[in-house]
């Protein structure tokens, strides 16, 4: 069980690498209810980190290559314009995931419509909304003049109906409302749902998913959230919020297990990894922490290992 992937899992999780501040008011409008995961970075913070820097270069997915250079092509820097960058996979209707993207900061808006209109490039037109094309076949449309949305048409649909009232907002579900209003002051945070974090901890914990135990509790899952903060070295903290103490500790002790298992046959690296690694219990939550330098964390980086992991 590669269990020390919790915490490189998370920057794939994030895999948009950097942090974030708690969401606005227009952010949070757009966001529907039956939602599966945030994800929210502040691009400000990753300009003066020269480790979030390594790490965004690393892990960089093609998703968000593609969004920076759909914005640069329609006149916005991402390195100069964009302060916070958050991503919501929901659910619709039909239990299809739709990811939206929305992006705050300073947009030079009129020279935007400026280069629009000398391209006679037009809108699509939703209810009071623009629909602009970018890119990759991405669309994207201004909530207000500081706050920017983006996503496929059909992702960028649910969100406006979400705004307009057609669909209930993120704020009416009370759990995963919760875990947001507890991470929302991290440098990087996330949050998902019951569905998001049974995959997650599946994921992670690799054959030790299959042993019974992790069957009878998966089901008492009910969310997780995590936060990064890379002022002062490189600091990750998870939580995954069960549904009593007992599922907590029998969860905990099956994540010790897995690291105890890995050290025996960890490679170096592996080992300067899980050394960094602390579980415990609190009450209903599982407390995963991992704690390390930036220097240990850069080699960590260029390191086989990682690469296999980031892939």
């Amino acid at each position: 069980m590669k269990i020390w992937k919790v915490c490189l899992c998370v920057l794939l999780l994030s895999s948009l690498a950097a942090w974030a501040l708690p969401l606005g008011s227009s952010a949070r409008a757009v966001i529907p209810s039956d939602l599966q995961q945030v994800i929210s970075v502040d691009y400000r913070a990753l300009r003066n980190s020269e480790t979030a820097q390594a790490l965004k270069q690393q892990v960089l997915p093609d998703s968000l290559k593609q969004f920076e250079g759909a914005l640069k092509g329609v006149g916005i820097d991402p390195d100069k314009d964009v302060d916070q960058l958050t991503f919501a996979s929901y659910r619709t209707a039909k239990k299809d995931i739709r990811i939206v993207g929305i992006a705050q900061g300073l947009f030079p808006t009129k020279a935007f419509f400026k280069k629009m209109r000398l391209q006679k490039v037009k809108p699509i037109k939703v209810r009071n909304s623009d629909l602009w094309p970018m890119s990759s076949g991405m669309q994207m449309t201004f909530l207000d003049d500081s706050t920017l949305l983006f996503g496929d048409r059909s992702a960028i649909q649910g969100a406006l109906d979400t705004r307009d009232g057609y669909v209930t907002t993120l704020d009416s579900n009370n759990q995963v409302a919760d875990m947001i209003g507890s991470v929302d002051s991290g440098m990087v945070w996330s949050v998902l749902d019951q569905q998001g974090t049974q995959n997650m901890l599946r994921s992670t914990l690799g054959d030790a998913s299959k042993l019974a135990d992790y069957e009878t509790i998966k089901k008492r899952l009910l969310g997780s959230r995590y936060t990064m903060n890379f002022s002062d070295g490189v600091n990750f903290d998870l939580d995954v919020i069960t549904s009593d103490s007992t599922t907590a500790a029998t969860l905990s002790t099956l994540v010790k297990a897995g690291v105890l298992y890995r050290k025996m046959t960890a490679t170096p690296t592996e080992k300067m990894a899980l050394e960094s690694v602390t579980v415990n219990s609190d009450s209903s939550n599982l407390q995963l922490h991992f704690k390390t330098d930036d220097k240990k964390f850069q080699s960590l980086l260029h390191s086989d290992l990682f690469a296999a992991v980031s892939r």
